[in-house]
């Protein structure tokens, strides 16, 4: 299909993007409102002149055109809601929803999301205008350098940086007071002042799926030195080599995914270019502020990085249609800069009409039109920011000497711009983010400080006899002497969640796994007959999030407390591809330790109830639910009231309460907790060498999760057998007499299901029950 693009705009920004989509096959025609001098002579494209406010006359345009795609360039029609006007006639916008907009709308939204997600930033408060005299006493009383931000559109300029106290009140009053920023500065976020370098993001999304581009540094003040006032920008880069792999590594994942994550669940989801600001500080990378749309001037540098085979046609239109994930975005290696050619005067009052003359460019520069028009047959200045002379080099240097050298190929009367564009990468200065500390190495004392703190109360309610339950240390005590125990023998299990975590994550469900990781230990003391006492947990991770942290930890207290342990200490670590292991302490009088001596032939074999698939086997579930074709997000097949990843998340069960005391009566011979290698491996643990036993798998009914792993993987009920629980997570052996009795005292759902034999290993019986 031959697709006609609308674009909407008139700078360099505009210009490059239609420079960019008329090299595609997919596009037919482009049209840009209103357009410049250089758009009017790109191939396929269209200058319209239309009322840019107007935005059902470009509406009836489009229509009348058969426009297939929009592209808004600018932020005020998206922020003003232009994507609603296109969809409610079927056109797809490569633009945020008016709600979504409000990220760079607003800054103070875009604030309250980051701080309600935990995505790093710096440290603030908003108050309306009307609050000048509290505004006042925050920047008095706060610890740190200020940095005073209009929270609407203020074209670039409603950022205020105070060197003091006294420049800070009286940035606040001509912001609340005088207005100076009109509408904009109706709310005012102070927030603190951060240091390092800053760099720009830009990343294409599709609600789902992000995908940046190499970071970029732009230049803002109109002087050398970054001297003067602060401008639309200067002049770009790109890649900035101080945004490292390990460094995009951190934004992707503490950034630009969490970003696109919660705007998705906070009914937003964020359809377009998302443009984040970040500086690189010592305890890593924080927002300094979101955009919603492409940059200007990086997007003129990063537009001649993307690969001969990227048709930004097709990402674009990718991206409406939710498929993002279906094509690759390729850079190629080397350089983008791109140097701004000013009208004299700006950012403050200049002439117009100017006469400009481009002589011949290199092959791997281009001029991108930003403040021109067409006027007969010559090309004037229109606006303050002109041209943006754009080049690719393999090296930093080679790309700005020749965008230097083509500069002087450009004249206009009053022609300004900066000579040292790039200056801070050739030479970079000595920052604080350069220093070798703990949280530049992406350790954050600060994080793990704040999260003893909130899992304080969580752990307070693990108290028994033998422990006060306080955390904050890097040891427990208990004492076992409370406990009432005569001639105790300790015992002590480890264990982790394994590959279930990577379902967690996936789904950002992490209230189960703590759960899940308490069980697997506890029930782990369970079989030899202990009561469990105490656990510590070792919570490892990259990047430690602490309100992700909370919801583990806060799983782990809630599995003490089923489990009726204490929960006395615990490390937590940020390291690079690490997990989370616990470790558990019980105990048991001597002379019931289980399994006991005489285990025999014809002992009856318990089943209780698994609660799903518990903690084993999630390397093949992932897998299974891949070949499915469904997502976690997906209503559950057999349990259509949750998504399917919060149906497999259920926490494995515990079985202290309903177990330990059928054991401490002396009921029980055996048991066996059904993890990883199913009944076939597990059982076994607690039988006599030379014996076995049969179970029958007629005797209770599979449950549904089970089947669909049989379904949808092709998994034969003999490999479920040797892998799953298949619906029984805890398998006693009991004397055939005592048989009703310890079903009384287990309490609850019990299965009679098999019995000991003389023959080694596990007979699986009727395994045909499974497929019936």
């Amino acid at each position: 299909m031959a697709h006609r693009v609308l674009i909407l705009g008139g700078g360099g920004r505009e210009h490059a993007l239609a420079w960019k989509l008329s090299q595609s096959d997919l596009v037919e025609r482009i049209f840009v409102v209103p357009g410049n001098g250089g758009t009017a002579k790109e191939a396929k494209t269209t200058n319209v002149s239309l009322p840019n406010v107007d935005y059902s006359h470009i509406v009836e345009f489009a229509v009348r055109e058969k426009v297939t795609l929009v592209l808004p360039g600018p932020e005020q029609p998206l922020v003003d809601g232009v994507e609603t006007y296109f969809r409610k006639v079927g056109i797809p916008v490569f633009g945020p929803s008016a709600v979504a907009a409000q990220m760079e709308g607003s800054k103070a939204f875009a604030k309250s999301f980051m701080d309600r997600h935990a995505i790093p930033t710096a440290k603030f408060r908003v108050f309306p205008s009307t609050a000048f005299d509290e505004a006042c006493e925050y920047v008095r009383t706060c610890s740190f350098n200020v940095v005073l931000k209009a929270s609407g559109l203020a074209a670039g300029k409603g950022v205020l940086i105070p060197s003091t106290t006294d420049e800070a009140i009286a940035g606040l009053k001509e912001i609340m007071v005088d207005n100076v920023f009109g509408a904009a500065g109706s709310e005012v976020v102070i927030e603190e002042l951060l240091t390092g370098p800053e760099v720009s993001v830009l990343a294409f999304a599709d609600g789902y799926t992000i995908i940046p581009l190499p970071a970029a540094q732009d230049h803002k003040r109109i002087g050398e030195g970054d001297a003067g006032p602060n401008t639309g920008g200067m002049g770009a880069y790109a890649p900035a080599p101080v945004a490292t792999p390990e460094i995009m590594d951190r934004i992707m994942k503490e950034v630009l995914q969490p970003t696109i994550s919660g705007m998705r669940k906070d009914g937003y989801p964020f359809l377009g270019m998302l443009f984040t600001g970040l500086m690189l500080t010592d305890d890593g990378p924080k927002v300094l502020e979101y955009n919603v749309r492409f940059g200007d001037p990086e997007t003129e540098a990063l537009v001649l990085l993307l690969s001969e085979d990227t048709d930004l046609a097709a990402v674009l239109l990718a991206a409406v249609e939710r498929r993002l994930d279906a094509v690759e975005i390729k850079t190629r290696p080397g350089f983008g800069v791109s140097v701004v050619l000013a009208s004299k005067g700006y950012p403050g009052s200049y002439s117009k009409g100017k006469k400009i003359d481009i002589g011949d460019l290199p092959a791997n520069v281009v001029a991108f039109h930003a403040g021109t028009q067409v006027a007969g047959s010559e090309i004037v200045t229109s606006g303050g920011r002109v041209m943006a002379v754009s080049s690719y080099g393999l090296t930093l240097e080679e790309a700005l000497k020749s965008a230097y050298a083509a500069i002087e190929n450009v004249s206009f009367e009053g022609k300004v711009f900066r000579r040292d564009i790039a200056k801070r990468a050739l030479q970079p200065e000595v920052s604080t983010s350069q220093k070798l500390t703990y949280a530049a190495a992406g350790v954050s004392v600060e994080a793990g400080n704040s999260l003893v703190e909130a899992i304080k109360p969580f752990v307070r309610n693990t108290r028994r006899s033998g422990a006060d339950a306080e955390i904050g240390g890097f040891g427990g005590v208990f004492d076992l002497k409370a406990t009432g125990y005569h001639d105790p023998v300790l015992v002590s299990g480890t264990d982790g969640v394994g590959t279930k975590l990577a379902v967690a994550n996936l789904t950002g469900i992490h209230d189960f796994v703590g759960i899940d990781l308490v069980a697997m230990s506890v029930n782990d003391l369970l079989v030899q007959g202990a009561e469990p006492l105490y656990f510590l947990d070792y919570f490892a991770c990259s990047h430690l999030d602490v309100p992700t942290a909370s919801r583990v930890i806060k799983g782990i207290a809630d599995g003490c407390l089923d489990a009726g342990c204490a929960l006395i200490g615990g490390e937590t670590a940020e390291m690079p591809g690490m997990y989370q292991p616990g470790f558990a302490v019980g105990a048991v009088e001597r002379h019931k330790i289980l399994p006991t001596s005489d285990i025999k032939p014809g002992d009856v074999l318990l089943g209780l109830p698994s609660s799903g698939v518990h903690s084993n086997g999630f390397s093949l579930v992932r897998r299974v639910v891949d070949r499915s074709g469904m997502k976690y997000t997906d209503p559950c097949p057999w349990a259509p009231e949750v998504s399917l990843g919060r149906n497999l998340l259920e926490p494995t069960k515990i079985y202290v309460k309903q177990v330990l005391p059928a054991a401490q009566t002396g009921l029980l011979k055996g048991m066996a907790h059904i993890t990883g290698g199913g009944f076939i491996e597990n059982v076994p643990r607690f039988l006599p060498k030379g014996l076995g036993c049969f179970i029958d798998a007629s005797t209770w009914e599979l449950p549904l999760v089970f089947r669909f792993i049989m379904k949808h993987g092709g998994v034969e009920p003999l490999e479920m057998a040797r892998t799953f629980n298949n619906g029984i997570g805890m398998v006693i052996a009991v004397e055939p007499s005592l048989v009703e009795q310890a079903i009384q005292a287990l309490s609850g759902t019990v299965y009679k299901i098999g019995e000991i034999t003389a023959q080694s290993g596990v007979e699986m019986r009727n395994l045909d029950a499974w497929t019936a």
